[in-house]
């Protein structure tokens, strides 16, 4: 698997662009996530950010611009990323017809892990679904779903987790069990990128945002300082919109 990169950089990309048929979804997009942080990304719909998402997870390739992820080239090594990334995405990519389980261990299957049943035990405990393992996907209600979608991020032990709105169907207690993860995660000096719509978490959650407008990063700062009243006014100002 990949590893920290010299630079420091969890996730480096410089110019990217990606256009589908005739529409411009990035342009010249620049970001950067180091090792030990949570970004939170912000914007609009429709303003790129599962796209960029699914890009940095090689689901999707770009059609211009530099793209480093964990340390490896984004155009090159393909699989290696997917090895290195954790994803959630609004796709939950779990077969209906199958249990809990049995999705998880084809996922195991998938990356090849050595200890499958330990790893499904681990992840299915921190997302609090251990108990619903043998029901069937499609009887699942849509937040147990959702559960399991992070717990089958985890499962292969990522560098990065690449989170798309992960809150969404969260009850409480799964988004305080949501918060231990990426906590962990990160004091691990492991990196997230999670975007979300719901602003006061995304600032209690992040290290540093950044504001997605029109396929580009319009603004990227740190949260040291920043409270949840400057980023609303940031957001604003960049996209036109209100959080």
């Amino acid at each position: 698997m990949a590893g920290i990169s010299s630079n420091g950089l969890a996730i480096e990309v410089k110019r990217l662009r990606k256009t589908f048929g005739r529409t411009l979804v990035l342009r010249d997009l620049d970001l950067e996530v180091r090792w030990g942080q949570v970004l939170t990304l912000l914007g609009p719909n429709g303003s790129g950010k599962t796209t960029l998402l699914k890009i940095l997870a090689a689901l999707v390739r770009p059609d211009t611009g530099l793209l480093r992820v964990a340390g490896l080239n984004g155009t090159r090594s393909g699989r290696r990323i997917r090895e290195a990334v954790g994803v959630v995405l609004h796709d939950t990519l779990l077969y209906d017809d199958l249990t809990g389980y049995e999705n998880l261990m084809f996922f195991a299957r998938m990356f090849d892990l050595d200890q499958a049943q330990e790893r499904i035990d681990t992840v299915t405990d921190q997302m609090g679904v251990a108990t619903r393992l043998h029901q069937r996907i499609s009887t699942m209600s849509h937040g147990t779903r959702q559960r399991l979608n992070i717990a089958r991020a985890l499962l292969h032990d990522p560098l990065i987790l690449l989170m798309d709105e992960p809150e969404n169907g969260l009850d409480q207690e799964a988004l305080t069990l949501l918060d231990d993860v990426v906590s962990c995660h990160k004091s691990l000096g492991r990196s997230a990128l999670i975007t979300t719509h719901d602003l006061d978490w995304g600032v209690a959650l992040g290290d540093q945002v950044a504001i997605l407008s029109r396929g580009t990063v319009a603004y990227q700062e740190s949260l040291n300082s920043m409270g949840v009243t400057t980023v609303r006014e940031a957001y604003a100002r960049h996209t036109g919109a209100r959080i």
